[in-house]
């Protein structure tokens, strides 16, 4: 049980070998809270439904998208706020126009299977 951490390395267990793959298959902690964060971003129905917009159609203004998902613009701000806070999308501006597009390309990864 080489991989099993000092602190637990007292504990019993039942597949030893099982235990090592598990905590080979868990990886990194840090990526593990990333992924968390990224599942619950894509946990709330309306977020969900404004990135599967965007990644299946490309940028969309903030207005497109509201009418899109039958959001009012200020809950679309509020959601793409969250979602660029978090390195997910990423805005373009155009004139007075800003586009919003999917960046994250593990996110991408998986609205392709939605």
């Amino acid at each position: 049980m080489h991989l099993v951490p000092a602190d637990r390395a007292d504990r019993r267990t039942i597949d030893g070998h099982r235990v090592c793959d598990a905590i080979a298959a868990i990886g990194d902690a840090e990526r593990v809270r990333a992924w968390a964060g990224r599942f619950s971003l894509l946990a709330d129905a309306n977020r969900l439904a404004l990135l599967l917009a965007l990644h299946r159609t490309g940028p969309l203004a903030v207005s497109d998208l509201a009418v899109a998902t039958g959001m009012n613009d200020p809950a679309v701000s509020q959601a793409l706020r969250l979602l660029r806070a978090a390195g997910v999308v990423a805005g373009e501006k155009e004139g007075r126009v800003v586009r919003y597009r999917v960046v994250d390309a593990d996110v991408r990864a998986v609205l392709d299977h939605c």
